[in-house]
C-alpha cells in the first residue's frame, strides 16, 4: 500500500518536473501556476479567509448556483423517484419519458435554457438541476424498488399510514442509493455550471476562465482549472467517503 502511494506522489513529481523542463507557453510551469493562484484566489485578508475580491466575487457565486441546482435537483428526483420507484402504474407511463430525458446531454440544452431564462444565475442553475437531477432519480427509483417486501407487509399488517411508511421505511433503506446518486450529481454539477458560465453570466469561475482564454491569460486559465479540481477533490473527500460505491442508475 504505501508503495502504491509513493509511485502515485512519483508519477505527480515527473509530471510536474516535465512540465518545468518543456517550457511550452501553453503549459506553464506549476510554479507561475501556483503563483497566479495565490494572487487571483488566495491572497486576501484573514478576515476573508485568505479570499481575494476576485475569489469572493466568483468562486462563491459559483458554489451558491451548485448548491442551488443541486437542492431543486434533489427536491424533484427523490419523491418522484420514491412514487416511481413504488408504484408499477406510474413506472409504466414514466419509464420510457425518463429514459428518453436522461439520454438528452444537458450541455446541447444549454441554449435552450438561454432562450428560455436569458443569460444570468436562473439559466446555470436550470442546466445544473437538469443534469444533476437524474443520478439522483434514478438512484431513488432503484433504492425504491430494492425494499424488502416482508419490510413493507410488516408495515401493512401494523397499518402504519403511508406518510408513516415513507419517512420510518422507504425513504431510510434508499437512502445508500439516494446519497450515491448524489455523489454523482455533484460531480455532473461542477462540469454544467463551468459550461453554463461560460457562456451566461457576468461572473463565475467559468467566467473567469473564460475572460483568460481570450486574452491568453494560460497561466490564469490553468489556474481557474487547477482551482475546479480542487473543489471536486474536496467534495469527494469531505461530502462523502471514498469508499462508497458508485450504484448503477437502475434499469
Amino acid at each position: 500500500m504505501k508503495l502504491d502511494r509513493l509511485w502515485r506522489w512519483a508519477v505527480l513529481a515527473g509530471v510536474a518536473a516535465w512540465a518545468v523542463w518543456y517550457g511550452s507557453p501553453f503549459f506553464p510551469p506549476p510554479t507561475v501556476i501556483a503563483d497566479r493562484m495565490y494572487h487571483t484566489w488566495f491572497s486576501g485578508p484573514p478576515s476573508h479567509l485568505f479570499l481575494t475580491s476576485t475569489a469572493v466575487g466568483n468562486i462563491l457565486p459559483s458554489l451558491g448556483r451548485v448548491a442551488c441546482g443541486l437542492a431543486i435537483a434533489v427536491a424533484l428526483a427523490v419523491p418522484a423517484g420514491l412514487a416511481i420507484g413504488r408504484s408499477r402504474t406510474v413506472m409504466d407511463y414514466a419509464d420510457p419519458l425518463v429514459g428518453f430525458a436522461r439520454t438528452l446531454p444537458p450541455v446541447a440544452l444549454v441554449p435552450v435554457f438561454i432562450v428560455i431564462f436569458k443569460l444570468g444565475t436562473q439559466m446555470v442553475v436550470a442546466a445544473i438541476a437538469f443534469g444533476a437531477i437524474w443520478p439522483v432519480l434514478l438512484n431513488t427509483i432503484d433504492g425504491a424498488r430494492s425494499i424488502d417486501q416482508v419490510q413493507m407487509e410488516t408495515a401493512r399488517a401494523y397499518r402504519l399510514p403511508w406518510h408513516q411508511r415513507v419517512t420510518r421505511l422507504i425513504l431510510p433503506a434508499a437512502a445508500p442509493k439516494i446519497f450515491a446518486g448524489l455523489r454523482l450529481s455533484l460531480s455532473l454539477a461542477l462540469v454544467l455550471m463551468v459550461v453554463a458560465e461560460l457562456v451566461g453570466t457576468a461572473n463565475g469561475i467559468g467566467y473567469e476562465m473564460d475572460n483568460a482564454a481570450n486574452t491568453f491569460d494560460l497561466p490564469g486559465l490553468w489556474s481557474g482549472i487547477v482551482l475546479l479540481g480542487i473543489l471536486g477533490l474536496a467534495q469527494g473527500v469531505q461530502c462523502f467517503r471514498r469508499d462508497m460505491p458508485l450504484d448503477a442508475f437502475g434499469d
